[in-house]
């Protein structure tokens, strides 16, 4: 039941963000996804520069690259790009947080939180780009 907890915990964080960035404006909305994506998964590395994992930060900042990769293509190319990595970013939450080799790196109802607000913006930008799809077919 703490589990559902946190991951709707995270989803209402989720849908306060998202309404934040929404009033800003499409471009500055998009930046702004791109850039907490990466901030997502520095998060993670700051846990594991913290804790007593040794070598943990090297994953941690495998997951930096991959994720600003996705942030990336989500600016310069399709907002497609940054809704996979959203949506990518909670089963690396999950995998390497909650049954992976990092459980001691995250605390977990961090990591619950963090799973429940990935998938609610990465449902949020899934949306907008069928919406944009939708307009530019008109």
């Amino acid at each position: 039941m703490q589990t559902l907890l946190w991951l709707f915990l995270g989803l209402v964080i989720g849908l306060l963000f998202i309404n934040v960035t929404r009033r800003l404006g499409e471009k500055a909305e998009r930046r702004i996804l791109a850039f907490s994506l990466i901030a997502a998964a520095l998060i993670y590395a700051i846990f594991a520069a913290t804790s007593e994992a040794s070598g943990w930060i090297a994953v941690e900042l495998i997951g930096v690259l991959i994720f600003s990769a996705f942030a990336e293509l989500g600016l310069k190319r399709s907002v497609l790009w940054l809704a996979l990595g959203w949506a990518a970013h909670p089963l690396w939450d999950a995998l390497l947080h909650l049954s992976g080799m990092g459980t001691q790196v995250a605390p977990t109802v961090y990591v619950l939180m963090c799973i429940g607000f990935d998938v609610t913006v990465a449902a949020y930008i899934f949306l907008m780009a069928q919406k944009q799809l939708a307009a530019n077919l008109r």
